[in-house]
C-alpha cells in the first residue's frame, strides 16, 4: 500500500519545539517535491514549507521563516519538519504531500492550491497544539 504517514506532534508549551516527520511507504520518495502544510476548523489549508526532490531548493512561507526548518533523508524515505519557536498560532493539523510532476516552483507547491491539491499523495494529518 502506497502512502504517506506524518508523526511527531502532541502537545507542546509556547517557545517549544517539535519534529515532524513524514514517512512514504510503498513507494520511493526521493523522486517526488515534499510539502508541509497545516490546517485549522474552518480555514484554508496553508502552506508552510516545500523541499524539491533534490532538496537544492527549499521554500518557507512568511509565517513561519526563521522557525521551521524542512529537511529530508531519502535514505529513510522520510522528510522532516523542525519546528522551533511554537507559538499558540500554530496550533493546527499538520499534513504532509508529495508530487512528482507539474509544478513550476517549490514556492508556488506551497502557495498554490492548484498545485498542492493536485499532489500525488497526502498523508492523514498529525495534530500539533500549542499551548501553556
Amino acid at each position: 500500500q502506497t502512502q504517506l504517514a506524518e508523526s511527531g506532534g502532541g502537545l507542546v508549551q509556547p517557545g517549544g519545539s517539535l519534529k515532524l516527520s513524514c514517512a512514504a511507504s510503498g513507494f520511493t520518495l526521493a523522486p517526488y517535491a515534499v510539502g508541509w502544510f497545516r490546517q485549522v476548523p474552518g480555514k484554508e489549508r496553508e502552506g508552510l514549507s516545500c523541499v524539491s526532490s533534490s532538496e537544492g531548493t527549499t521554500y518557507y512561507s512568511d509565517s513561519v521563516k526563521g522557525r521551521f526548518a524542512i529537511s529530508r533523508d531519502n535514505s529513510k524515505n522520510t522528510v522532516y519538519l523542525q519546528m522551533s519557536s511554537l507559538e499558540p498560532e500554530d496550533t493546527a493539523v499538520y499534513f504532509c504531500a508529495a508530487i512528482k510532476t507539474g509544478f513550476p516552483s517549490v514556492q508556488a507547491l506551497c502557495d498554490d492550491p492548484r498545485y498542492y491539491y493536485a499532489a500525488d499523495y497526502w498523508g492523514k494529518g498529525t495534530l500539533v497544539t500549542v499551548s501553556a
